[in-house]
């Protein structure tokens, strides 16, 4: 196989690592068990070379309120799970643009010493009807978007847990990674901005 045929190949790659992101962790744990450690480590490098030049570089059509026409189409809270991404080893998910971003930030941040970490993610319809029952609207002075409203339920914002050095690193270089501090009374509270 010559360099085309390698070019090619990565960008096919590249195509499928957003649609593969949900099932990585699954994949990745069962084909460890089978690989050599040159392959694994191949296989490693692969990813992360393709992780750090795929989706950063796409633009997306967005709606007048900043969505995605794509997740547009399935509906707050009813994103299916094969546009989700996972967030590091957690169990938490974001639209796969969006999760692929946090990673990277999570990961550069840890790499300056800062550890940043999250405590909320992706929210499907029946989690944000059940958060606005238990903690109230923010409308009306609770901590829950109307439900069909959030950003969570379209797998763009996280809860991060953030002390104070983390906050700071944020407040510097999330934009940097696409996030944005956009609620007044929750710092934990980041959002995705996807390039347009």
């Amino acid at each position: 196989m010559g360099i085309e045929g390698v070019n090619s190949r990565i960008a096919d790659i590249q195509s499928r690592i957003l649609a593969l992101q949900g099932q990585q962790a699954t994949t990745t744990t069962a084909r460890a068990r089978t690989e050599t450690p040159a392959q694994a480590s191949f296989a490693s490098h692969l990813q992360s070379a393709v992780a750090s030049t795929g989706a950063s570089d796409k633009t997306y059509k967005l709606n007048s309120k900043g969505i995605p026409e794509d997740l547009v189409a399935y509906g707050n809270g009813k994103i299916p799970p094969e546009a989700l991404g996972r967030v590091g080893n957690t169990g938490h998910k974001l639209w796969a643009p969006a999760a692929e971003s946090l990673n990277r930030m999570i990961e550069d941040a840890r790499g300056q010493g800062v550890t940043i970490g999250i405590t909320d993610s992706y929210r499907p319809y029946a989690e944000q009807v059940d958060l606005a029952r238990r903690k109230g609207l923010y409308s009306q002075g609770g901590l829950a978007a109307k439900p069909g409203t959030s950003e969570h339920g379209w797998g763009m914002a996280t809860d991060l847990k953030l002390n104070s050095e983390a906050l700071s690193w944020m407040r510097k270089n999330a934009r940097n990674y696409g996030f944005v501090e956009n609620v007044a009374r929750e710092s934990w509270h980041w959002a995705y901005r996807p390039p347009s």
